[in-house]
């Protein structure tokens, strides 16, 4: 508020000075000092000197108008410094608000690096546990052939303790099963090729 003010005081105190510096008799060089040039060039440049501190448009102003100039120039200025200060409010908002949303998207960053860690572990987990699984089975499968040899084994055994007649295609048959991973044979009561079905 009070630099409103001041800014207002400036261009009427500025109209002022120029007033009171115009009205006076203002002499640079005493009256008994007189100068004169050697040369037309040097007329020429003596000339030259005081028109390159005024600006073009105000050769034949006076005191008025160049105050009425640099009121002008003031306000414009001042235009241009309020819209410059409120680019600067906009782009500190601007900042503010990216600020804001960056550390938004870090923790959800960081959340999603942690589920993503979370589930390869439980993914390792869950692989080791499968090939535990697999182990498991296979050994299961080794146990029940063993297991199934032994049967046979001791029905071989029991039928020659009948006395029953065993055929040593059963002997070779269940040397076979044990070597390899081929299904058991088919049963003997099977008709033979060349023998009628009953």
């Amino acid at each position: 508020m009070k630099t409103n003010k001041i800014i207002k005081l400036l261009p009427a105190l500025l109209l002022l000075l120029l007033l009171v510096w115009g009205c006076q008799d203002f002499h640079p060089w005493p009256s008994t000092v007189t100068f004169e040039p050697k040369a037309d060039e040097e007329r020429s440049k003596t000339t030259d000197v005081p028109k390159r501190f005024q600006e073009p448009g105000s050769q034949g102003s006076t005191v008025v108008e160049s105050a009425m100039e640099l009121s002008a120039k003031y306000a414009k200025l001042s235009d241009e410094a309020s819209s410059l200060r409120e680019k600067v409010q906009n782009l500190t908002t601007e900042n503010n608000r990216l600020k804001e949303q960056l550390a938004d998207t870090e923790t959800r960053l960081r959340k999603a690096e942690k589920e993503l860690t979370e589930s390869s572990d439980l993914l390792v987990q869950m692989r080791i546990e499968l090939n535990n699984w697999k182990v498991d089975i296979l050994g299961f499968r080794n146990e029940m052939r063993d297991a199934q040899k032994v049967q046979l084994e001791a029905m071989l055994k029991i039928l020659n303790a009948l006395g029953a007649e065993v055929k040593t295609e059963l002997a070779d048959v269940n040397n076979t099963l044990a070597d390899s991973n081929t299904t058991p044979p088919s049963e003997p009561n099977q008709p033979k090729s060349g023998e009628p079905n009953v």
